[in-house]
């Protein structure tokens, strides 16, 4: 029996974890979220707009601040440009083997939105009773 699912898991930053890079507040259930994504997916890559250095910047505050773990800081980050997350961007895999949790359907490509689970963004004024990443732990678990 496999241990790890066998995706690449991709995770959107602002918006789908945290609020945005400025105010940076992080989603509920943000570390528990984390830990189940590590303890299902052998790997688990940041598919962000926001750069890189801005990324380890917030990365380190939130695992500083105890939001995240420590891992977390050194997520493998993808470089991408253009108008969509082309899932292709992901190196050395298929993109039918990446799983992108976003919560703007503006840049997922028609023909790889089989691939992308939907989160509501995480929108001021910041609800405290936000469950959405345990619904995505939810939708993840169903995966084969």
């Amino acid at each position: 029996m496999l241990k790890y699912k066998p995706y690449v898991l991709a995770l959107d930053l602002e918006g789908t974890l945290i609020s945005n890079a400025v105010s940076q507040f992080s989603r509920p259930g943000l570390y528990n979220f984390l830990e189940y994504c590590h303890n299902n997916f052998c790997r688990i890559v940041i598919f962000t707009a926001v750069s890189e250095l801005s990324f380890r910047k917030i990365a380190i505050a939130l695992a500083d601040a105890g939001k995240v773990p420590s891992w977390f800081v050194n997520l493998e980050y993808i470089n991408w440009d253009g108008k969509y997350k082309d899932l292709c961007f992901v190196p050395e895999t298929k993109f039918t083997e990446v799983i992108l949790i976003d919560d703007r359907e503006e840049y997922i490509k028609q023909e790889q939105k089989k691939q992308w689970i939907y989160i509501p963004g995480y929108e001021y004024p910041y609800p405290e009773n936000d469950d959405e990443l345990n619904q995505v732990i939810q939708k993840l678990s169903q995966i084969d």
